[in-house]
């Protein structure tokens, strides 16, 4: 069995999380989504989620495409979450390009930067609405 991670706060889900998850998913058989906390996207990221971390998981847990969703609590987590899953392919937004490629020196995973629906972003949707 191939297994796959990708990481993300994922909050106001919209079309564009669903076709990175999609395409994720078609790169092996079993996708982990590792969610990010509140507390980890406070602490380290400087942003507020408008739905809380419970929500989150179960709007994820409720994606076909989704298999397991875990905490995402530390930004030095995926190493340790890409040996104990025993994950093949790591895959991030490619906003997020030759930030993870050390995951494959220090891990037998492929690192695969998907490409970001451009039309469509949380933060979009956040300054449209005003929030």
């Amino acid at each position: 069995m191939k297994r796959v991670i990708t990481y993300g706060t994922f909050d106001l889900l919209h079309y564009g999380h669903i076709e990175l998850l999609k395409r994720a998913k078609a790169l092996g058989d079993y996708l982990v989504v590792a969610l990010s906390t509140d507390e980890f996207n406070w602490e380290s990221k400087q942003k507020k989620a408008y739905f809380p971390y419970e929500k989150r998981k179960a709007l994820l847990e409720a994606i076909r495409y989704v298999d397991l969703v875990i905490p995402e609590k530390a930004w030095d987590q995926k190493v340790n979450d890409i040996k104990l899953y025993q994950i093949d392919t790591f895959v991030m937004g490619d906003d997020w390009k030759g930030q993870f490629d050390f995951v494959a020196d220090e891990t037998d995973a492929d690192v695969i930067y998907l490409p970001r629906t451009p039309e469509i972003s949380t933060t979009k949707i956040k300054k449209d609405l005003k929030f």
